[in-house]
C-alpha cells in the first residue's frame, strides 16, 4: 500500500507541479506527518524532490525530471482516458485501482501529450445510464467479478420473472449493458445470461470453472443480443404515424422507429406514413403504443387493433 502511495505521490508531483503537504495528505487521506515520511523515502530512493518554503510553498520535482512507465503513444492514452470505465471499475470494486492506473497513464507520456490526454479526460464523460434511472448498489457484483477473474465456479440463487431457482454455473464474463450488469455463465456447457441484480445469493466455490477454450465474450454477446431482440420482437403490426408520431417512436420505441424509417409509404393526411413494425406481443405492444396518443394508429392485424381498443376502453373506464 505504501509503495503504491509513493508512486502516486511521484506521479502527482510530475503532473501537477508543486503541491503542499496538506494537499497531498488530503489526496491520500493520511496525516501530514506521513506525507513528510513519504517524501523522505522518495528522496532516499534518488528522486529529485525538494521543498519550497513559504505561504505558496510545497514539494516539487527538479525541473526536467520525469518517470517513464509505459510506451503508450499520445493517441492511445487519449483513447483509454476517454473509455469512461471509472463507474464500471467502481462497481467491480476497482475504483482506486482505476484512478491509480489513470495517473500512471498520464505520467507515461511526454509533457505536452500528457497535458493533452488529461484535457480529453477533463472534457468528456461517458454516462451509460438512461434518464431517470439510478445506479443500483453493486450487491454481489464485486465478489462475482472476482470469481470471473479467478475462473471459479459459483452457486447462485436467481430470481427470474417466473420463479426463484438455485444452480451452479461456470462464469464466462460480465457485461455492462445500458447501466445494467449481466453475467454470462455456462450451464452444462451452454452459455446463458443472468441479470446480476436478480442474483439473491452467491457462493464462490473452490472448484475451477469449466471455460470453453475458444469462447469470445464480445462475439457471444453480440450474437445473443441479436437473437434475443429477434425472439422478443417476433410479432408484426401495420401502423400509420404522424410526423410527431415518428419522433415519439424514435424516443420511446427504437425498434419500431428503425423499421419505419427503413421502409414506409406516404399516406393521408399530408406528412403521415404507413409502415410495418416489429412488436413483442399484443398486450405489451398496445400499452407501448398507447403512450403515443393519437399520433400513431394501429391498422392491423385485427387482433392487435382489438387489443389496443380494449386497453383504451379500460383506461377510459378508469377516468370516466
Amino acid at each position: 500500500m505504501r509503495a503504491s502511495r509513493l508512486l502516486s505521490i511521484l506521479i502527482l508531483l510530475q503532473m501537477r507541479g508543486r503541491l503542499s503537504a496538506e494537499a497531498l495528505a488530503a489526496e491520500f487521506e493520511v496525516s501530514v506527518r506521513t506525507i513528510y515520511r513519504d517524501i523522505d523515502e522518495l528522496s532516499a530512493a534518488g528522486v529529485p524532490v525538494y521543498a519550497e518554503r513559504g505561504r505558496a510553498g510545497g514539494f516539487e520535482l527538479h525541473e526536467g525530471y520525469r518517470t517513464k512507465l509505459t510506451g503508450l503513444t499520445r493517441n492511445e492514452a487519449e483513447a483509454l482516458l476517454l473509455a469512461g470505465a471509472g463507474g464500471a471499475a467502481a462497481d467491480l470494486g476497482l475504483g482506486a485501482e482505476a484512478a491509480a492506473a489513470q495517473l500512471k497513464l498520464l505520467a507515461s507520456l511526454p509533457a505536452d501529450s500528457g497535458a493533452s490526454a488529461q484535457r480529453v479526460a477533463a472534457r468528456f464523460h461517458l454516462d451509460p445510464m438512461p434518464w431517470y434511472a439510478r445506479i443500483q448498489p453493486p450487491g454481489v457484483l464485486p465478489a462475482l467479478a472476482s470469481a470471473v477473474w479467478q475462473d471459479r465456479r459459483v452457486r447462485i440463487t436467481y430470481e427470474s420473472w417466473k420463479e426463484t431457482v438455485g444452480r451452479e454455473v461456470d462464469p464466462l464474463g460480465l457485461v455492462l449493458k445500458a447501466g445494467v450488469w449481466y453475467l454470462v455463465a455456462a450451464v452444462r456447457k451452454k452459455p446463458r445470461t443472468y441479470r446480476v441484480s436478480n442474483i439473491r445469493e452467491l457462493d464462490v466455490l473452490t472448484v475451477a470453472s469449466n471455460r470453453p477454450r475458444r469462447f469470445d465474450l464480445a462475439r457471444h454477446w453480440e450474437a445473443a443480443s441479436r437473437e434475443f431482440e429477434e425472439r422478443l420482437m417476433s410479432g408484426r403490426a401495420i401502423i400509420r404515424a404522424s410526423p410527431e408520431g415518428r419522433r415519439l417512436l424514435r424516443d420511446n420505441y427504437p425498434a419500431a422507429h428503425e423499421a419505419l424509417e427503413a421502409r414506409h409509404t406516404k399516406v393521408q393526411p399530408a406528412g403521415w406514413v404507413k409502415a410495418e413494425i416489429p412488436i413483442e406481443g399484443d398486450q405489451q405492444a398496445a400499452r407501448q403504443l398507447l403512450r403515443l396518443g393519437v399520433e400513431v394508429e394501429v391498422l392491423g392485424p385485427a387482433s392487435f387493433r382489438k387489443a389496443v381498443a380494449l386497453e383504451a376502453k379500460r383506461i377510459a373506464a378508469i377516468y370516466g
